[in-house]
């Protein structure tokens, strides 16, 4: 056991806060001295690390709770999510840093207005606290929405390099993607008309011909064919889609998430996602693009 005094000195997580997690129920003492005085065991500090790299992630207090008192709640997962989302904040502390080398060497790059998306962020910040039931129903929960955003953040250059293709700006992006947002619920209810049902059952086709025999290597001919069958199946039913590298990297981002991933799993076979995405990779890897 551990006063609370030798867990701050050990965590660096002053008295007062640990005073305050014991106050909302975020993390209660072990047990109590009979003066009163707080006791922590192993446990206590195991689930107050959980609790740190939580608040590393940019989680709010509130949020943290109400995932850690989950009954499915499984630490080990938790660890690999923030890992995981840790290894993408990185990456993107990584590409500022060279992008303020480059800028310190004099080197003409794209400001850093040009990479906010601040405006769309806050409007699905919103939009998940306004529309919970469309969030959970169409991305499964509260937390996998959450993923969605901070993903965005993390790859928020390379978000706005693809919006700025497509859309001409970031500003019009925006736009489009907040009208989305406001009337997502019709939006939704339109997706069922014979044209787009039409459109899924084709994908379907080509994703389960891509995924038949996934001992088959990603490089093959026929595997690489059905991959670019794929990509202009894309490019030619949406709205401004070029076959060019930001493009399939937002589809490798898509397939390497987690929601996707049990999704594709579930429907062509366990360990589809993985190798989609190793096709993807490879195309993305080994080809020429021009914007069409």
């Amino acid at each position: 056991m551990r006063t609370i005094s030798q867990v701050a000195e050990l965590t660096g997580i002053s008295t007062r806060t640990l005073q305050y997690y014991d106050e909302i129920g975020l993390l209660k003492p072990s047990e109590l001295t009979r003066s009163g005085y707080r006791l922590y065991d192993d446990e206590a500090l195991q689930k107050l690390q959980q609790i740190l790299f939580f608040k590393e992630l940019g989680f709010k207090l509130k949020e943290i709770q109400e995932i850690l008192q989950k009954p499915d709640f499984d630490r080990i997962k938790a660890f690999k999510k923030q890992k995981e989302m840790l290894l993408l904040k990185r990456n993107r502390t990584d590409r500022l840093i060279q992008l303020l080398s480059r800028l310190e060497k004099g080197e003409q790059c794209m400001s850093f207005k040009e990479f906010d998306l601040s405006d769309y962020i806050t409007a699905l910040e919103d939009f998940k606290d306004n529309s919970t039931d469309d969030v959970i129903k169409h991305w499964g929960s509260i937390e996998n929405f959450d993923m969605f955003i901070r993903k965005i953040k993390d790859d928020e250059s390379e978000v706005a390099k693809l919006a700025i293709q497509q859309f001409g700006s970031i500003e019009k992006y925006t736009e489009t993607m907040k009208y989305n947002l406001e009337h997502f619920s019709e939006f939704m209810k339109t997706q069922l008309t014979e044209d787009v049902k039409e459109i899924g059952k084709q994908s379907d086709i080509l994703y389960g011909r891509l995924t038949a025999d996934l001992s088959e290597d990603v490089s093959s001919p026929k595997i690489q064919s059905i991959v670019y069958e794929l990509l202009q199946f894309i490019q030619k039913n949406s709205t401004s889609v070029f076959l060019d590298k930001p493009c399939i990297n937002v589809l490798i981002d898509t397939y390497s998430s987690d929601y996707i991933k049990n999704m594709t799993d579930g429907k062509y076979g366990k360990g589809a996602s993985d190798y989609i995405v190793k096709a993807f990779r490879y195309y993305s890897e080994n080809n020429a693009y021009e914007n069409n």
